[in-house]
């Protein structure tokens, strides 16, 4: 259970389980599917861990490391498979400012900038 339960004076009791979750995020799932739409389901993807609620939330609503990582994966693989045009991925989007700027990094000779909107940057999980 993410949260046994919270109560204000304002609202009624909310419930909060990890069974509601998943009727909650199956119904979005299949609603996204009903309007064609893609769709990013972190539930399931975090469900496919035994040890779910430590390894993926600090307090049980905030990400670790670890649930971070999975929001990233998850969101790419729909990003990465998704037909759209313009293409959302990041390698297929054009580079706003590729031009050489005074504002660029300057070389280590200090003769020229460095312009790093190509820079491919070491990253734990791989966007390629």
């Amino acid at each position: 259970m993410l949260r046994t339960s919270t109560s204000s004076t304002i609202l009624s009791e909310i419930v909060r389980t990890n069974e509601t979750c998943h009727l909650y995020s199956d119904a979005c799932v299949a609603l996204c599917k009903e309007m064609n739409l893609k769709v990013v389901d972190l539930w399931h993807a975090m469900q496919k861990r035994e040890d779910w609620m430590t390894a993926c939330f600090t307090d049980g609503l905030h990400l670790s490391e670890e649930g971070s990582n999975i929001v990233v994966e998850e969101i790419l693989k729909v990003v990465k498979e998704a037909d759209w045009e313009p293409c959302l991925h990041w390698k297929a989007l054009p580079t706003e400012f590729a031009e050489d700027s005074p504002y660029d990094l300057v070389s280590s000779g200090g003769d020229a900038t460095v312009n790093p909107s190509e820079w491919t940057i070491h990253r734990k999980i791989p966007w390629d």
